[in-house]
């Protein structure tokens, strides 16, 4: 039994998979001024996009919206590919259909980060990324060195990136009683108000 997604008025069961032999077709024809074989093109990858966006179903609440911006990398990804590049069409597609989702998520973030602080967190995590390639660990003293920046600024760019949490996020439950963050907040806020209160 196919498991159906409804995503943008299209059952996503009904999409058909092309194979290799009819992309190479389509985007001979595509090349040839045929608009028609770009629309079936778009058609026969609309799962390969699917397969990439449901990888964030729980960064946000709208798939709907990812999924358009998935089909837009797409849509760029078989306007720009070439046959005489010798690799996949999906090998050719996906960081494009994934740059376009990662790239509408950073920008539609509930918190709004700066481009510097961005930048920032994206470098230390190539950084990061490389390092761990050689099987080695690097510390954010080293990335802020490399990076001709404080300490401060990596850990902060860093921590940027992270999901906010609500303050009602539960973060105990034992046979009924939630403890929630917020709940924490508040102990160590009078805490804080006691100490200053003792000195």
């Amino acid at each position: 039994m196919r498991h159906t997604v409804l995503i943008s008025g299209v059952n996503t069961s009904n999409i058909k998979v092309l194979s290799s032999e009819e992309m190479d077709q389509l985007f001979k024809r595509y090349k040839d001024g045929d608009y028609s074989a770009r629309d079936d093109l778009i058609n026969g990858n609309l799962k390969l996009v699917l397969s990439i966006v449901q990888r964030f179903s729980n960064k946000t609440d709208n798939m709907d919206d990812l999924f358009q911006i998935g089909c837009i990398g797409l849509i760029k990804a078989i306007d720009n590919f070439d046959l005489n590049y010798g690799v996949k069409f999906s090998t050719y597609s996906v960081p494009m259909i994934l740059g376009e989702v990662k790239r509408y998520l950073r920008d539609n973030n509930q918190i709004r980060v700066s481009r510097g602080i961005k930048d920032i967190a994206y470098k230390s995590l190539k950084i990061k990324e490389e390092y761990n390639k050689n099987g080695k660990d690097i510390s954010t003293e080293e990335i802020a060195n490399i990076l001709n920046v404080s300490n401060y600024d990596v850990i902060n760019a860093l921590d940027s990136l992270k999901d906010p949490i609500s303050m009602y996020e539960p973060i105990y439950n034992d046979r009924g009683d939630t403890i929630y963050l917020f709940d924490q907040l508040k102990k160590n806020k009078n805490k804080e108000d006691l100490d200053i209160k003792l000195a």
